[in-house]
């Protein structure tokens, strides 16, 4: 017997290294051979294991680089005297799904990331985690999943997309989505349209703006579970390589602190989360990834929650979709820890909250190389006491159109009130055909219904026809409703998770054409001019429509969807309904 064997099977198994499971004992040796056919030896056997759990694909601009940051992460593991277990899971092109029925996809998406992930580290008595993340669902995904397997884990985001040029101007995917409405409305040639398309995204990394996958790139770091500095380096660049190459170092230092995410989430940073989110200007996803990871972490928080911060947290920052900035130009000037410092320093988020490093976020800042705050001149940063907004950009509204809420997020300065007469669609297809005829007309009200968890199912983001009356010039003057979702990339007067939806028979179920809506943002307010005793017995008159689909994975997910006001999870240990 060698003596790396004999040490194996005479010592101590620590508990929590659960991984000695399958790799000590001389009754492990079918197991270790295994590993040995893929390379592992003694020296591995011996360490801590670490699963890297990695989306890479060639679907997306987001994920198409993965691999590249996996394999970095995978070295940083290594070096740092971890066993670096690599496998897969999947991914959802937003961007190219959107506008299709296959957007019913995404949402679901993030459940089978965080139940994949789950499953192999708990079949493979894994010790810690460094998840990788590219497109939109990818990062809630895996970072609920690190809160259900409560191992060591570090996440990893794979960086943004440098913007295009288009015309001498930077632009976006969001660009060219609203292209599409100023083609349609004639104001734009097809050879433009054309251009633009070829040169919005010149290479690999999650879109641009302040969209969904920068919003939680930027949320993992307010509420510790990703490094500080780690989410604004582009997705090409040596700055992302060194990230996920810390990333694997900083969780061989979890593992031996046995520093779990239920030592570092608490009530205090998921409220740090959405003050970066409503100050940054960050996409009403976040809303919903939130209340779903802390509903995942046992954590009480609630969709008013959002209201109550965003109220007495100013909007700070002005990036796409609202804006004209990208992500990269946040980071040319320190990236998200300069509007965390300012947040701290003002009081509006809790420096003393733990990260996934050992130190508190204040000490963090501390630790880092950030210019000076009188040093940065960036026209799109500003401030707390001198902000674009006195409040944050996420809106929760309620009333008799959304009794569980509504999610909003200002984009602009215009005066967020408007009444008329709503035109009702059952769907994403019908709308986006009306809005393409040039059917819109200021002051008009768009009701898309039946796009819920449950009824679409799976919540579509609907950015085709936002962009559509975005590109128009009706995205301040036309209000759009829905129980599904808005991308991170919309802009305007949208509305989406009213809650609860129609396929639960909510209020939106009886909304019919002409019926008058008034949305009054000031006071939170989403009414139909209706009794209470007229939308029951709409609601009991109505035909309820069967389900869209009875068999495989979008029944199953979406028969067991919850509400959008708690997160539209999935899990049946957590608060669904």
């Amino acid at each position: 017997m060698s003596q790396q064997s004999e040490r194996r099977d005479e010592a101590e198994t620590p508990e929590r290294l659960r991984s000695r499971e399958v790799t000590d004992g001389p009754e492990r040796a079918p197991h270790r051979a295994m590993f040995r056919a893929m390379g592992f030896d003694d020296t591995d056997l011996d360490s801590p294991m670490v699963g890297v759990a990695n989306p890479a694909a060639d679907i997306t601009p987001c994920n198409v680089h993965l691999d590249d940051v996996a394999d970095a992460a995978t070295d940083g593991i290594d070096d740092a005297g971890g066993m670096p277990i690599e496998f897969g899971t999947i991914t959802i092109s937003d961007a190219i799904s959107m506008g299709t029925e296959g957007m019913k996809a995404s949402l679901i998406s993030r459940e089978l990331i965080a139940d994949s992930v789950e499953l192999v580290s708990f079949g493979e008595r894994m010790d810690a985690l460094v998840t990788v993340a590219g497109c939109d669902k990818n990062l809630p995904g895996m970072m609920m999943a690190a809160i259900r397997t409560d191992l060591p884990t570090v996440f990893c985001y794979g960086g943004s997309i440098l913007p295009g040029e288009h015309e001498g101007r930077d632009v976006t995917v969001q660009d060219v989505f609203e292209g599409v409405g100023t083609y349609a409305q004639g104001d734009m040639s097809r050879d433009e349209l054309d251009d633009l398309e070829r040169n919005a995204c010149p290479g690999a990394g999650s879109c641009g703006g302040m969209f969904t996958a920068n919003t939680m790139a930027s949320i993992s770091e307010a509420i510790g579970l990703a490094p500080l500095g780690s989410a604004s380096p582009l997705a090409e660049s040596d700055e992302r390589e060194a990230v996920a190459r810390e990333a694997g170092e900083v969780v061989l230092d979890a593992v031996e602190a046995d520093r779990k995410p239920s030592d570092i989430l608490t009530r205090a940073s998921f409220e740090n989360a959405i003050a970066l989110q409503v100050a940054l200007g960050g996409s009403t996803n976040g809303v919903l990834h939130l209340l779903a990871m802390a509903a995942e972490a046992g954590v009480e928080l609630d969709i008013d929650t959002f209201d109550e911060i965003s109220q007495r947290t100013p909007k700070i920052a002005n990036l796409q979709p609202g804006g004209t900035r990208v992500m990269e130009d946040l980071h040319e000037i320190g990236g998200v820890p300069v509007v965390i410092r300012r947040l701290v320093e003002g009081g509006y988020m809790d420096g003393d909250a733990m990260t996934v490093t050992g130190r508190t976020i204040s000490e963090e800042l501390a630790e880092l190389d950030l210019p000076a705050d009188d040093e940065i001149d960036a026209d799109f940063l500003r401030p707390v006491a001198d902000p674009f907004d006195e409040e944050g950009a996420i809106r929760i509204l309620k009333g008799n159109l959304a009794p569980e809420g509504a999610v909003l997020k200002v984009t602009s300065d215009d005066e967020l009130r408007q009444e008329g007469t709503v035109r009702v669609f059952e769907g994403e297809e019908n709308a986006m055909e009306y809005v393409q005829k040039g059917h819109v007309e200021s002051g008009d009200v768009v009701c898309i219904r039946n796009e819920g968890p449950r009824g679409g199912p799976g919540m579509r983001e609907m950015l085709g026809v936002t962009s559509a009356v975005a590109g128009q010039g009706h995205a301040d003057d036309v209000a759009l409703l829905t129980d599904g979702r808005f991308s991170g990339a919309t802009r305007g007067f949208s509305i989406g998770h009213i809650a609860p939806e129609a396929a639960a028979d909510g209020p939106i179920a009886a909304l019919q054409d002409g019926d008058t809506v008034s949305i009054d943002v000031d006071e939170r307010r989403l009414d139909v001019d209706l009794s209470d005793e007229e939308i029951e017995s709409r609601l009991a008159e109505r035909d309820r429509p069967e389900p869209n689909y009875t068999t495989g994975v979008l029944a199953k997910y979406g028969a067991t969807f919850g509400s959008a006001a708690n997160g539209a999870v999935t899990n049946p240990g957590v608060k669904r309904e």
